[in-house]
C-alpha cells in the first residue's frame, strides 16, 4: 500500500500571482454603473462585459468602493480602509497623505497593477474627492478617482 504521507519536503508547485510583464491576464469583467449602483444592460437586455484595461478599471474602481474585512466572500487583500478615517479630527494633509496610501495598499494587491501615483484632492464639506494615476505591468495609464466621506 502507497504512504499516505509523502516524505518529499519539496513541493514544485507554480507561485500564485507571479506575473512577469505582459503575462497578467486583464480578462473580462461585467459593466457596472457605480453611480446607479445596478449593471449596465446590452440593448437586449443582458449585461454588458468589458475586457482587457477597461475589465481592469472596472476592477480598480470596485475595489477602491468595497469596505474591507466587511463582506466575508472577499479575502482580507481586497478592498479599502476609508471609514477608517472619518470623525478622527486629522487635519487635511493626513487624510490626504492615508488616501494615497490606503489607495496604493487597495490597488497594489493586484499583479496589474504597477504603480499609483500623481493624487489630485478636492474638499467640499464633509468629504474629500480625489483622482490618481494607474499604471498597468503592461505600460498603460489610466486616471481612476473616488471619494472618502469623514462623517
Amino acid at each position: 500500500m502507497p504512504n499516505l504521507f509523502p516524505t518529499e519536503t519539496t513541493i514544485n508547485a507554480p507561485e500564485i500571482n507571479r506575473f512577469s510583464e505582459g503575462e497578467a491576464l486583464f480578462g473580462r469583467s461585467w459593466r457596472f454603473d457605480f453611480g446607479a449602483g445596478d449593471f449596465i444592460l446590452t440593448p437586449s437586455g443582458g449585461v454588458a462585459t468589458a475586457e482587457g484595461i477597461e475589465a481592469y478599471m472596472e476592477w480598480c474602481q470596485k475595489t477602491l468602493l468595497t469596505q474591507r474585512y466587511r463582506y466575508l466572500i472577499y479575502s482580507r487583500n481586497y478592498g479599502s480602509e476609508y471609514e477608517e478615517l472619518a470623525g478622527r479630527g486629522y487635519s487635511r494633509a493626513i487624510i490626504e497623505s492615508e488616501v494615497e496610501r490606503m489607495t496604493g495598499e487597495a490597488l497594489l494587491v493586484d499583479p496589474r497593477t504597477a504603480e499609483v501615483n500623481n493624487f489630485s484632492f478636492s474638499w467640499r464639506e464633509d468629504a474629500l474627492y480625489f483622482t490618481c494615476d494607474i499604471t498597468t505591468v503592461r505600460g498603460e495609464k489610466t486616471t481612476i478617482g473616488s471619494e472618502v466621506k469623514l462623517s
